[in-house]
Order: C-alpha cells, then structure tokens, then sequence
C-alpha cells in the first residue's frame, strides 16, 4: 500500500476519501481554489497546496496544477473523486506518466465508456441489452431530425460525451427538436467541450436502476448489487435508494449479471457504475431494462450501497490501486436491510429551484445517521461550484424504516439564510406514490408544484417564535394583545416573517425550538427555516422597475439573442444566464422594445439589470 495520497477534489467527497485513507495510515493531501482557501477539506488533510482561482476551469480542471501539487508535497497517488477530472482518460493518463498511482480505472476503460454511442455499441456486442436509438456520426440536423421521427417521438436528445443530466434534453414533438437540439449542443459544448449527440427513444414511465460493480488488476470483477435512482428533477437525482423497490431475485440476477458482463467488456478496474433504464409500466422485468451509460468513477450515492453492504468502497478504491485483489468474492456479499439518500442543495425550491448562495448564519443538521458534508455553519455558498451542500444517509431493516429516519432528518435541518430543499426533501418522502415504491423518473414532475411551493409557517411554529420572543415583547415591540397577568403565557404579538406581517399565540405548550438570530428567531419545521423579526426592525424591499430583468443569481450571459433596439414579442426568449452548472432563459415580461445592459460572456452579479424592456409609445 502507498503511504500517501492527494485528492484532486473539493467538498464532501474530498472530506469523505480524506476520512477513509487517515482510518487506513495514508497521509492526505488536498487541493483548494481562492474560493476554497477555508474549506473543510483543507482543514482535515495533513497537507493542503492552492491550484488557483475560484472557477473550476482555472484550477480544480487544470489537470498540470494538480500533478505538480502532488510532486510537490510527496504524494504517491491521485485520487479524482468524482465530476471534474475523475472521468477524464487524458488526465488519468497524465497522472501515470508522471509517475503516479491513479485511483481509478485505466484510460483505456475510461475511453471505451466515456462516449455514449461508442459505448452502446461496445455494450451490445458484449450482449448487454441496449436502448433503441440513434448513434451514428452524421450530426447533421436534418440527419438527426429524421432519425428521431424514425425512432418516434418522444425521444432524448443527449450528449454523446454526458453525464449528471447535462446536455440531455426530452422532446415531445418534431416541430420542438431544433430548438432543443440547438440547446442541448450549447450546453453539452460548454460541459464537455464536445457538441455531438445521440438520440434515444423516450421510456414513458422510466426508472433509472444501476449496478455497482468492482474490478481488480487480477480479472476479478464483483457487483455490489443495484440502487434505484429514479426520483430525479429535471434529470438530476435528488433520492437514491437501494436495493431497489420490487425487484425480485430472478430480474436481480439478470441485471447484476449484466453489469458484470459490461465490466468485464472493458477490463474494468476499479468502482464503476452500470447505469440501465427501465420500462416500469409492467413492474420491474429484465426483458424491459437497457444499457443506458457508464460512469467510470465512484458515484455521489455511493453511500447507500455501502450501507446495505458493509463494504468501504473508498477503501477498495484504495487497495485495489495498490494492486490488491478484491478483499470480498461474489458470494461473500449480501444485502443487508435498506439504505436511502438525500441530496441536500442550496437551492430555492419556490423560486424554481434558482441556487441560493451567501453565508450559512444556520447550519445544523440532525445526528443519528449518517451525514457527508463539506460545509459548516460559517462556510460560504459559493456559485462557482455544484450547490449539493450535504448528503443526508438513512439505514433501516425495511424501506420503511429507512424512509422515517431520512424524513425526519430532513424535516429537521435547520439553515438560514440561504435557502434549501430540504423542506422539498419532506414533501417527496411523503409523496403517497414513493411510499408505495411507486417510482419512477416522473414521480417529482407529475406531483408538480405540490412539492416545490413553500408551505406558510404553520400555527405552531407561529406560536414557537413568539414564545421566544415574549421575555422582551414588552420593550422591544410593546404591550401584547390580549396578555394575561397571573396566569400561563397566553396571548397574540406580531411579528415580521419577510415583508408580511404574522401573529402568534403565546402559549406554554410544547413547540418546536426557536433559535435566537440577532433581534429576531429562527424557527424551522418539516425542513423550511423561518425568520421572525421585531415589525419595526424590517423594511420593504423595493420592487423593481416595469420591464427591468435583473439577474437571479450571479452568473455568465452564454446566449444572447436579441440586440439593442429589436422589438420582441411578450414571452420571447432574451438570453441565457449560466450559474452553478444550470442554464437559465430569461424572457420578456410584454411586447416592447429592448434597451440592453449586458453582453455575451459577461460575468454579472445578483440583481444587476441585463434588460429593460420599453413599451411602445412609452
């Protein structure tokens, strides 16, 4: 085994290799951008070197910063992680040039996977089944166009070079592809710095199943069994679970074995993942689930197999890097009760899901299970990174059982003020179509706005934050209605909550814990986190000017298309706002003429106004 090791990542990943390789002897290394200089991560490896600014592009991709880091401070291996360089076969060829050991599989592996049309046919040829579609080399539009009204419609568009949902694009309609072609090739361009796609027919009531499977430098090759990653939000996982819900032993059988077979195809080695698509509309069958794609590297939701197998799998990353043959045969591994994931964003579910950044005032999460985080009450919510801020995990004897405890985590994760989906994360726990392992990819869009619109503090909570408030309601914001001398804490004050003014009942009940946030309380219930305030203490936030478009988030204009002076339609789309890895169309509020305040490529900050549209006669 080598002695020492530098993770070429940042957050919870990077805090969670970094927790293994110090329980195994090995000395860490850690990388860091401007942005990262205080990080949790730097702070838990023994060692930590700057690779430069804040965007990833210009330190966390700089594969040369990272070797020279590694030269630098004596490290003997280079673990990726996962995203950024993990799936990158020049990188990882890189690091083994410059006499390094990759944690990882082998750049030949990384090749034969990391294009999806190249990958399906490999796929097939090992007789692992495959979605029908289109994956051939003619990327003209009017080629792409017809293929898809062959296939018939609906169907994905995705990039060729894809992964984590980016540069996938659903459409329902031929009149619709060319619009979503176009888009999908500019943002797979401006991922993966490849504009080329395939295209796949559309399974109506999809579940998305994938297999863990493990290799070694031996020829050994194990599955860890699957996990179910079907509640997505716009093809981004937000729960994961495993094992599968109703999945019997004859369909699990088939689809391990198939997985198997996909690494062995490629003399896999290491952790990697073979992701399928299934067609749930007849229950899970193995006649009904195809190859979908790869991911040579170790996944986000890596936690829950571990948690049903007992098996550090960033500790066989570890040994098998070091030549080490699988510590565990196929037979030796089982499936022991249910695992589930939450991913927890800064994100605003109510405002469309737009990432929420700034300082975390409020950053506490309920113990008893298992939690992978690279923040701490303090950090800052950047946007030059992915906004998953912690993965909350929950292990139970039944599904049941796992359900309740990540629920009630959830429910508890009190944060402010930047926004979260953990509130979000309630909602779809309690969704009547999950519990029943009713899942599929469309389970958060058919339920719609039901799971995404914020509730209003409840009575209770209402009642928690004047409670804390009462000890200074008399001097602090006068006398209260309708108190009661002589007898138990009873009667109504008002407070702030945003721009609006509440009231609560003071009453010596229990209630949920209120937590003091200079003059004011914080109160947090079912996942969503309330600012309470003295009325005279908060002021109205001014409404932007008629026809004023101001950026949501601070982000870079990647499509601009209109010019200064054209006169647009009501609805008709403006530009494009790129934040956080995530597109964002800006339209025109109503028909008028455009006085344009920005420019293509131009970093702009929260609020700056991009486009003001005049009316005509104005």
């Amino acid at each position: 085994m080598f002695g020492s090791i530098l993770i070429a990542n940042r957050g919870e990943i990077a805090c969670r290799i970094i927790r293994t390789a110090r329980r195994m002897g090995l000395r860490t290394v850690a990388v860091y951008s401007d942005a990262d200089a205080g990080a949790l991560h730097v702070e838990m490896a023994d060692a930590a070197i700057h690779i430069g600014p804040s965007p990833a592009r210009e330190s966390y991709l700089v594969g040369d910063r990272i070797i020279g880091a590694a030269h630098e401070t004596g490290a003997e291996a280079v673990h990726p992680g996962f995203g950024f360089l993990s799936e990158n076969a020049d990188f990882a060829q890189a690091v083994l040039d410059a006499g390094l050991i990759w944690v990882g599989p082998t750049p030949a592996s990384i090749r034969a996977m990391g294009f999806k049309d190249a990958a399906k046919k490999l796929m097939a040829e090992a007789g692992v089944p495959v979605t029908p579609g289109y994956l051939g080399e003619d990327q003209s539009p009017e080629r792409l166009c017809r293929e898809a009204e062959g296939i018939g419609y609906p169907v994905l568009i995705k990039a060729v070079a894809g992964g984590g949902g980016k540069g996938m694009r659903r459409v329902e309609r031929s009149q619709d592809f060319a619009a979503a072609l176009k888009s999908c090739q500019r943002e797979a361009a401006a991922a993966f710095g490849d504009a080329r796609v395939l295209i796949e027919k559309y399974v109506s009531r999809p579940r998305h199943i994938e297999v863990q499977v493990f290799g070694d430098m031996h020829g050994n090759v194990v599955h860890l069994f699957e996990r179910d990653c079907s509640v997505q939000r716009r093809h981004q996982k937000v729960i994961e679970e495993a094992p599968a819900p109703g999945m019997d032993a004859a369909t699990r059988a088939d689809i391990c074995a198939a997985a198997v077979r996909a690494a062995k195809a490629v003399d896999y080695v290491g952790a990697g993942t073979v992701e399928f698509i299934a067609d749930a509309s007849g229950g899970l069958r193995a006649d009904r689930v195809w190859f979908m794609e790869m991911n040579t590297r170790l996944q986000v939701e890596h936690p829950v197999t571990e948690e049903i197998t007992g098996v550090d799998l960033v500790e066989w990353q570890l040994r098998i890097a070091a030549g080490e043959t699988l510590p565990r045969a196929q037979d030796q591994i089982s499936i022991d009760g249910w695992a589930m994931e939450a991913r927890l964003y800064a994100e605003d579910p109510a405002k469309d899901f737009l990432p929420s950044m700034g300082r975390l005032e409020r950053f506490a999460l309920p113990g008893g299970l298992r939690i992978e985080t690279g923040v701490r009450e303090g950090d800052e919510v950047t946007p030059f990174y992915d906004p998953m801020i912690a993965k909350l995990i929950a292990h139970g004897k039944t599904r049941d059982a796992a359900i309740g405890r990540l629920r009630d985590s959830c429910a508890g994760a009190s944060i402010f003020p930047v926004r979260t989906n953990a509130g979000f994360l309630v909602r779809v726990l309690d969704n009547g179509a999950f519990r029943a392992g009713n899942v599929d990819t469309g389970l958060i869009a058919h339920a719609g706005v039901t799971l995404a619109a914020a509730p209003e503090p409840s009575e209770k909570a209402r009642s928690a934050a004047a409670a804390a408030m009462l000890p200074r309601s008399r001097d602090a914001w006068g006398a209260l209605a309708g108190f009661r001398v002589n007898a138990p804490a009873e009667g109504e004050i008002r407070m702030r909550l945003g721009d609006d003014t509440v009231t609560g009942l003071v009453r010596d009940v229990s209630a949920l814990d209120a937590i003091r946030h200079g003059d004011g309380v914080l109160v947090t219930e079912n996942g969503e986190t309330w600012r309470f305030a003295p009325p005279r203490t908060e002021a109205a936030h001014a409404a932007a000017g008629d026809g004023a478009i101001a950026a949501p988030i601070p982000g870079t204009v990647t499509a601009l298309s209109i010019a200064d002076g054209d006169a647009v339609k009501e609805g008709q789309p403006l530009l494009v706002l790129e934040a956080m890895k995530m597109e964002y169309t800006l339209t025109a509020p109503f028909a008028g003429r455009v006085v344009l305040g920005t420019a293509l490529g131009a970093q702009v900050e929260e609020g700056a106004i991009l486009v003001r549209i005049e009316e005509e006669g104005a």
